[in-house]
């Protein structure tokens, strides 16, 4: 915002992280009230619900009617919903707009910034968020939708993250270097397969597999036994193991392995 000619006030509970701006031209404030009195747009980025409505009830006596709240942290979707008929209520204009951006994304105008609501207030908002980040989703009409969404993202890294670690834990276990392991999906990218996969998962039908539950369970019991021997751990492939041994005990082995997934399709 500084880099772009904005005039920014800052606020920290913990207050150096806000003085450390100040010689790159914003003023820093030991009062939440008196950081966004004059401010015609406040941003806010803390750690959750809670943190949210603590914050908010510092900042309000100084807000100046008007003031448009803008907020980017990961929440309930719940929570994004009642502040923004909270402060609706109130006369204010709350936008729930989180984001899937780093300290880096934020330094350089990049990544991802979702919203969703009041159509007519996103649009009014939308060029302004634009240029903070290198893409805003924008999620439609209903309330809470970009908070759900942002979870649903997070959902996906946490999950994504978990599986790298019990990869490399069995790469550990069978003794192979990390720089094979990049090769590997340096020229083979399991990420490409997302869309076809949440595809054929959507549909329902895994009558026509192109890896079997009884296969896929065999090679799961394949990392198992390779970590046990080992005595490394794995965090996450043995709850998948018992998830697949459910779905055999139902008559699914011979289907598509990806079968583990119909109760969140149907």
């Amino acid at each position: 915002m500084l880099k772009k000619g904005e005039t920014v006030q800052v606020w920290n509970r913990t207050a150096a992280r806000a003085t450390a701006l100040e010689p790159f031209g914003a003023k820093a404030f030991t009062d939440a009230a008196d950081a966004v009195r004059g401010a015609d747009v406040v941003h806010l980025v803390v750690k959750d619900d809670a943190a949210v409505d603590e914050v908010l009830a510092k900042a309000a006596p100084g807000l100046q009617s008007g003031a448009i709240i803008i907020d980017h942290t990961t929440t309930t979707t719940e929570g994004a919903v009642a502040r923004t008929k909270s402060w609706k209520d109130r006369g204010f204009i709350y936008l729930h707009a989180p984001v899937f951006m780093g300290p880096a994304n934020a330094a350089d105008s990049t990544g991802f910034m979702l919203v969703s609501g009041d159509q007519d207030v996103v649009t009014r908002l939308e060029p302004q968020l634009a240029k903070m980040t290198g893409k805003v989703l924008n999620f439609g009409a209903e309330e809470g939708r970009a908070a759900s969404m942002k979870l649903l993202g997070n959902a996906f890294l946490v999950t994504l993250t978990a599986g790298l670690a019990d990869t490399l834990m069995l790469a550990k276990a069978l003794q192979v270097p990390l720089d094979d392991l990049s090769t590997l999906f340096s020229a083979w990218n399991p990420g490409t397969m997302l869309q076809a996969r949440m595809q054929r998962m959507s549909k329902g039908n895994y009558d026509d597999p192109s890896w079997e539950l009884n296969m896929a369970r065999k090679d799961t019991g394949l990392f198992i036994k390779a970590a046990e021997a080992a005595g490394t751990p794995l965090a996450v492939i043995p709850s998948i193991a018992k998830e697949m041994d459910k779905w055999i005990g139902r008559g699914h082995g011979t289907n598509d392995w990806t079968v583990i997934g119909k109760d969140a399709v149907s």
